[in-house]
């Protein structure tokens, strides 16, 4: 499905959107966003928590659908899809990493990182062998035929960085990924997903506010309460709206928190929903 000419994104931009709202229980949480990514490229949504970061994120990916604005991936219009069309684009084009491993715990870890494989009919042999692959790149094949509750919480997410990377996805979305590492473990995370980002020409969004994860990125969007930093500049320095923007800075930054913080249970819900679908 192609859009008309005029409304169609640019044809360089692998994902696109234009003019973002969305609403947290009347909170705003999105305010006029517009963003493209390349082919292949790695960016950044930087800002304070609350700064809307995880709304963009959850919009491009397809699991908001955002109250006014286009979203669009390979000139398609993810914004009209229906449920079920964006539940099978994000189990077959996409991955995702959130702020908490998510792991299925009655699955082996080769299975959890070969669920995106499994789910949509890979043979079963392939699939492991793919999956155990990429353990074995993150240093962790010795735990493939363990269940999640034999890893560290470091361990845990480096099999998430295994399943979002199995099948090749056109687009990885990664929210606060380093977030629960030390130093070190978030260095080997962020080596491995840009090394394959780049030899695959996966394009990488991720939501971060800390300074040595953006650094990983090609390019940075900063946000602020749910604009791009640049407009929510000029709207605080507007003598008019001064008050009121101090007045209502707090409530988006409020909605968007507990967006987040709902982030990692309703994509467990939706992988636990596609195992169910397949």
């Amino acid at each position: 499905m192609v859009a008309p000419p005029d409304n169609a994104p640019p044809d360089n931009d692998v994902l696109w959107a234009r003019s973002l709202h969305y609403s947290h229980s009347g909170s705003p949480g999105l305010i006029g966003v517009s963003v493209g990514v390349r082919q292949g490229e790695i960016l950044a949504l930087t800002g304070p928590r609350g700064s809307g970061k995880t709304t963009l994120l959850r919009c491009l990916y397809g699991q908001l659908v955002p109250d006014q604005g286009e979203v669009w991936f390979n000139s398609v219009p993810v914004h009209t899809m229906g449920a079920v069309a964006r539940q099978r684009l994000r189990r077959d084009r996409f991955g995702w990493i959130g702020p908490e491993p998510q792991l299925l715990p009655e699955l082996k870890v080769w299975e959890n990182a070969a669920l995106p494989l499994l789910i949509a009919g890979a043979p079963h042999r392939a699939a492991k062998r793919a999956a155990c692959e990429w353990l074995d790149r993150l240093d962790i094949g010795g735990f493939a035929r363990k269940r999640p509750g034999a890893l560290s919480r470091a361990e845990s997410q480096r099999v998430t960085l295994a399943r979002a990377l199995v099948n090749e996805p056109a687009v990885i979305f990664a929210d606060e990924p380093t977030a629960p590492l030390h130093r070190a473990e978030r260095s080997l995370l962020l080596r491995t997903l840009t090394t394959a980002a780049r030899s695959h020409g996966i394009t990488v969004l991720f939501a971060t506010h800390d300074e040595e994860t953006a650094a990983a990125a090609d390019r940075r969007v900063a946000l602020v309460d749910g604009r791009p930093a640049g407009a929510a500049a000029a709207t605080a320095a507007a003598p008019s709206a001064s008050a009121a923007s101090a007045a209502s800075s707090s409530a988006p930054a409020t909605a968007a928190s507990a967006s987040a913080s709902s982030a990692s249970a309703e994509n467990l819900e939706d992988q636990a929903a596609c195992s169910l679908s397949a």
